[in-house]
């Protein structure tokens, strides 16, 4: 980065450069599939925002399906997408599309049987649109929404009901990619599906302004009937900061990281839901992890003080948690890769002191 930075510090996407051809062809062998065109951004929300367009002018449909309780952004057209008023203005937003019930084991309504909410979606697409749409969009698993991660056996058979009315499937990766989740690379891959576009963000460029769409060239191509370019995507500094994630997400075993420490970290989670019974459910995989508080198992009615009072004592004991969920309730675990062993028991301790204090 800092030779990039000494040699050329911007250009638009206009003009190709030597960082952005290499990082795209570097990201696309990551992925499965045709999945090989690289489109650079600066942000989720532009990402999906982008991923959006391309789905409803290669289908020529308007319509799409996402989930309740799902995040993507908060431009105009994502913000619509989103399943969660905490982050929804009130003004008008998401034309056209349409919000699934979230297939969630802890809450939802059918819990694991992921067959009803399969048939929620095809209901939907029956009833609600004209019977054909343009795309359907999720997260792998649900990061602001409270680490919730889809029921299994659900993502196959939506993809398949989206596909025969006409959509595109995309996978908002821009908080499970990048190896964070342990088992793959990218989140729909422990899904057994393989999306016709791609989003990615914030661990992307490690902090770098850094964001991508991948797609086929098939849907890519939709893009060719105007003229389109990004001033910032793929400035030649933030695509050298992507290929160095790439480098030492391999180089340092990242993702083998998230698997074991995760693993060990979510193991003690549960050990601490044995003993503090406010803790109503541990959930995710590698190392993006959810802890939802309530004050009662059995109503699951939703610990939000009691929540707030831990986030405050963790972070004056030094562990800083991200908080999410509807109703503020889950802590959300999603540290730097790098995270060890170590930092996992101590985070632990430290949750067992705050929890013992209520």
């Amino acid at each position: 980065m800092r030779r990039q930075n000494q040699l050329l510090q911007h250009t638009t996407s206009i003009y190709l450069n030597e960082q952005m051809c290499e990082y795209a062809k570097e990201l696309a062998e990551h992925m499965p599939g045709d999945l090989k065109v690289c489109y650079f951004v600066n942000s989720g929300s532009e990402a999906n925002d982008l991923a959006l367009l391309m789905a409803r002018l290669h289908t020529s449909n308007s319509d799409v399906i996402c989930l309740r309780n799902g995040y993507h952004g908060m431009s105009p057209t994502t913000m619509g997408l989103t399943g969660l008023h905490t982050w929804k203005y009130p003004v008008s937003q998401g034309a056209g599309v349409h919000h699934a019930v979230t297939p969630n084991s802890y809450r939802g309504p059918h819990g694991h049987d992921a067959t009803k909410y399969v048939e929620d979606v095809k209901d939907l697409i029956g009833t609600a649109t004209p019977g054909q749409v343009a795309a359907f969009i999720c997260e792998s698993i649900q990061g602001v929404g409270g680490t919730v991660p889809l029921v299994p056996g659900y993502l196959a058979p939506v993809y398949s009901e989206v596909r025969r009315a006409g959509g595109v499937c995309i996978a908002d990766e821009v908080q499970t990619g990048f190896g964070r989740t342990g088992s793959n690379f990218w989140g729909f891959e422990s899904h057994g599906v393989v999306p016709d576009i791609v989003t990615l963000a914030k661990g992307a460029g490690n902090g770098f302004p850094l964001a991508v769409v991948v797609t086929t060239p098939q849907v890519a191509a939709s893009l060719t009937q105007r003229l389109h370019f990004n001033t910032y995507g793929g400035n030649p500094v933030a695509c050298a900061a992507g290929r160095a994630v790439l480098e030492v997400i391999e180089e340092e075993g990242l993702q083998q990281n998230c698997a074991a420490v995760g693993s060990h970290l979510l193991q003690r989670l549960h050990l601490l839901a044995e003993k503090h019974t406010i803790i109503g459910d541990v959930r995710g995989s590698g190392l993006m992890l959810g802890v939802e508080l309530v004050t009662d198992r059995d109503t699951k009615i939703p610990a939000k003080a009691e929540t707030a009072q831990v986030f405050e004592r963790m972070k004056d004991l030094g562990v800083l948690l991200g908080k999410g969920g509807l109703h503020g309730n889950v802590f959300r675990i999603k540290p730097p890769m790098c995270f060890s062993m170590e930092d996992a028991d101590y985070l632990c301790d430290t949750m067992d002191i705050a929890l013992s204090e209520l």
